[in-house]
């Protein structure tokens, strides 16, 4: 009688997705909002480097060109320069090293002198640069390595939810296990869900800033190689 009555039940259940989740564990609930959220969150921070990134690139290949072009080769500091491209603000820790040395340059160690600061100038410049533009990647990188592990949890709960459902009720069939089994196994297929975008995009940004960095750190090789001839002929009037 008691099994008839559990296979009654087990008829009349609501196996869609929204039922299997509303007669979820709380703490299989629990799995899957965080998972749901950690989804939600790496979409926003993929849209938002998505966008920021692509604009990085481009302001800085615009200002290369025009610097290059002669439109803002010279290293006096003008109004609209260090602006928001990368490029012009490296270009920018250059040119007040120069200008704070007066282009007064007596002899050639001081021309040296400046030449080096302007370096280390740039080089702390770079890296401000790109740190800035990683913000947010941590972000993936904990997405990624943290929810595949999450939505494990969630799938090891719900399959000892299963087992201690055929102890209660005496009954290994489909019907007693099915809700527990198929929570588990979305809490798995979340977690992947949350993980593969996270990491996919995390290692495209961190190319992006690769080749961002080794553009920079050509720019700045050039505009030191700029500033030097201009350090030596100061040296020569």
């Amino acid at each position: 009688m008691e099994n008839e009555s559990i296979g009654n039940v087990a008829s009349s259940s609501d196996f869609s997705l929204i039922a299997l989740l509303g007669e979820a564990d709380i703490v299989v609930k629990i799995v899957l909002v965080v998972l749901l959220l950690a989804s939600v969150w790496s979409w926003v921070v993929i849209g938002e480097k998505l966008f920021s990134l692509g604009g990085l690139k481009k302001s800085a290949l615009a200002f290369e060109d025009a610097f290059w072009n002669g439109r803002a080769g010279e290293f006096d500091l003008r109004p609209g320069q260090g602006g928001k491209d990368p490029a012009s603000r490296v270009f920018v820790s250059a040119a007040r090293e120069w200008q704070d040395a007066g282009r007064a340059l007596a002899t050639p160690a001081e021309a040296s002198a400046i030449v080096m600061r302007a370096e280390r100038s740039m080089r702390a410049a770079i890296d401000r640069e790109i740190g800035r533009a990683s913000g947010g990647l941590s972000i993936l990188a904990t997405i990624g390595s943290a929810s595949p592990f999450i939505g494990l949890f969630g799938t090891v709960w719900g399959i000892m939810n299963a087992f201690l459902k055929i102890a209660e009720a005496q009954d290994t069939s489909l019907g007693t296990v099915a809700g527990p089994i198929a929570e588990a196994l979305f809490a798995t297929g979340l977690g992947l869900i949350a993980a593969i975008p996270a990491v996919i995009f995390y290692n495209k940004f961190t190319a992006d800033l690769t080749k961002l960095a080794d553009q920079l750190d050509s720019f700045s090789q050039d505009v030191l190689v700029r500033l030097s001839r201009r350090a030596s002929d100061a040296t020569r009037d």
